[in-house]
């Protein structure tokens, strides 16, 4: 059976695999400065025989793995390559070798994964019907996403796929588990920029003042009025304000306060009447209190919605290929990813790969210092692409 034999190559491909993820994991670069990494990636397909290779977005690519009777039908996987601002404090053969920029949310075991799958395709592409398009894309982690640039630049187009997989390290879930979940699955993303500006002056003189500090607090907590009263409860939304910056010191009042934030929800209406909810309750505080307020709402990526039928082929396809037990069902999340833009063009499915192990330690959130994964989940995080790629081509 195909499956058998994807399963035998992600097996005898692993430490190839591995390999290349403790390279890049050595050699992180920011988003859309992957420049390096994306000549990594083009050597490492040549060396793999793929054609039709097309830069995209300055450091993206896609290239095309044609099975028999080409046009049938088209599937497409996808990897980010970006890392980010981060120190790393692991202490391992393959830690950063760039002083302040790190691997953290896993994006170098997203792209070993999608190199292996392309091998282990490009070996049985006499044995699968249509064609599988690969997408290595920079810049997940810094809006707009490089996802949208793929996209413009053609990404999803010669051949349009018929559906698009990716795959993302989930810290949460044991290595050699994986997570699925059909429908709404993750969070719209929106950036707040909000600077409060009054008039300052010594400490000791209020009356004299225009106290932005003040006024600025008095707007971050009407502002949870969005979540907790306009908000229904049958859409989870989360407001959260992460920088507070008041320059000023123990007697002295500033003469403003900037202040940034994350505005995330999964229903893209309420999205758009919460974004002038929370204008309307900013001018209102403040210049009720003497102030002005400039407000900025950056709009980052949609809500991530998995095709559900998509998904559902997914799921039992990863049920043959690891067995039931070790296929999990996903809660919401609301944390963002620029996956969502493919999901709003194409039908999508974005799953969960596991990589925690207790019993080495590797237990650690992505987007922390100390996070790493359980390499062995790279044995799965090929091979089940591989075999998730040609499941949905056998699909008529």
């Amino acid at each position: 059976m195909l499956k058998d034999k994807i399963k035998s190559l992600a097996k005898a491909y692993k430490e190839e695999v591995i390999q290349n993820r403790r390279h890049l994991h050595s050699h992180p670069e920011l988003s859309y400065q992957e420049y390096e990494t994306a000549k990594f990636v083009k050597s490492k397909l040549e060396e793999i025989g793929i054609e039709s290779l097309e830069q995209k977005a300055t450091t993206g690519w896609t290239a095309l793995i044609k099975g028999k009777n080409p046009d049938k039908k088209v599937i497409a996987l996808r990897a980010d390559m970006d890392a980010l601002p981060i120190i790393e404090a692991n202490e391992v053969p393959y830690k950063s070798q760039n002083p302040g920029v790190m691997h953290a949310c896993g994006h170098d075991a997203h792209t070993a994964s999608l190199l292996g799958a392309a091998k282990i395709l490009n070996e049985v592409k006499d044995q699968f019907e249509g064609t599988i398009k690969l997408i290595f894309q920079p810049g997940e982690e810094v809006a707009p996403g490089g996802a949208s640039y793929m996209i413009k630049d053609g990404a999803l187009n010669n051949p349009r796929p018929n559906g698009i997989i990716g795959q993302h390290v989930m810290p949460f879930i044991p290595a050699g588990k994986v997570g699925f979940r059909q429908g709404i699955y993750m969070a719209s993303a929106d950036e707040l920029y909000v600077t409060v500006k009054g008039k300052g002056g010594h400490g000791a003189m209020p009356e004299t003042l225009i106290d932005p500090v003040l006024i600025a607090s008095h707007m971050i907590v009407a502002l949870q009025q969005v979540i907790s009263r306009a908000a229904s409860p049958k859409i989870p939304s989360v407001l959260s304000f992460g920088r507070v910056e008041a320059l000023g010191a123990t007697n002295v009042i500033p003469n403003e306060v900037k202040i940034q934030g994350t505005f995330r929800t999964l229903n893209e209406e309420w999205r758009a009447k919460a974004h002038q909810k929370m204008l309307q309750i900013a001018k209102g505080i403040v210049e009720g209190m003497g102030g002005e307020v400039d407000f900025e709402i950056r709009k980052g990526y949609p809500f991530l919605q998995n095709d559900p039928e998509l998904t559902a082929r997914a799921t039992d396809a990863a049920k043959e290929y690891l067995g039931e037990e070790n296929v999990i069902d996903l809660d919401i999340w609301m944390a963002a990813e620029d996956f969502a833009y493919y999901s709003q063009e194409i039908d999508g499915c974005f799953y969960r790969l596991g990589t925690r192990n207790e019993d080495k330690g590797i237990v650690s959130g992505v987007h922390t210092p100390t996070f790493d994964i359980e390499e062995d989940a790279l044995e799965i995080g090929a091979g089940l692409m591989a075999w998730l790629a040609v499941a949905e081509l056998q699909k008529a």
